[in-house]
């Protein structure tokens, strides 16, 4: 099952309340800043994002089984895990439309508790 769980939305001008993740070279406002839950997404230069990630807006769906969500599809980086807890990966739509998937058992209340903290890109395979 696919639930929303945010918006992302790229922009060029810094917002208020952002947090800079040095090491993906991004920022991004917190995820429960806005009751629809709506975040601005501003990059570097050199952020090595697929590009449509940096200029085009994305959903993002909280899913049960991030594995069988992405079989097939063409991921442009994950499955990885930002946060403990939290497994994420980003795919293309074949209409050229990027999907944020999330799989986690964190409440939103958990999550927003853990804003801000640095981004774990150990893993994250950006292609």
């Amino acid at each position: 099952m696919r639930r929303y769980h945010h918006l992302g939305i790229p922009t060029k001008e810094a917002k208020e309340g952002e947090t800079y993740h040095a090491n993906l070279k991004f920022s991004s406002t917190p995820f429960g800043a806005n009751d629809y839950r709506i975040q601005w997404h501003r990059f570097d230069e050199d952020c090595e994002f697929h590009e449509i990630v940096k200029t085009v807006p994305h959903i993002a769906f909280k899913v049960d089984d991030l594995e069988a969500e992405i079989r097939g599809k063409n991921v442009v980086f994950g499955p990885y895990y930002p946060i403990e807890g939290f497994r994420v990966a980003m795919i293309i739509t074949d209409e050229g439309f990027p999907i944020e998937l999330i799989e986690t058992e964190l409440t939103d209340d958990e999550l927003v508790a853990l804003e801000g903290g640095e981004i774990n890109v150990k893993d994250i395979n950006i292609k």
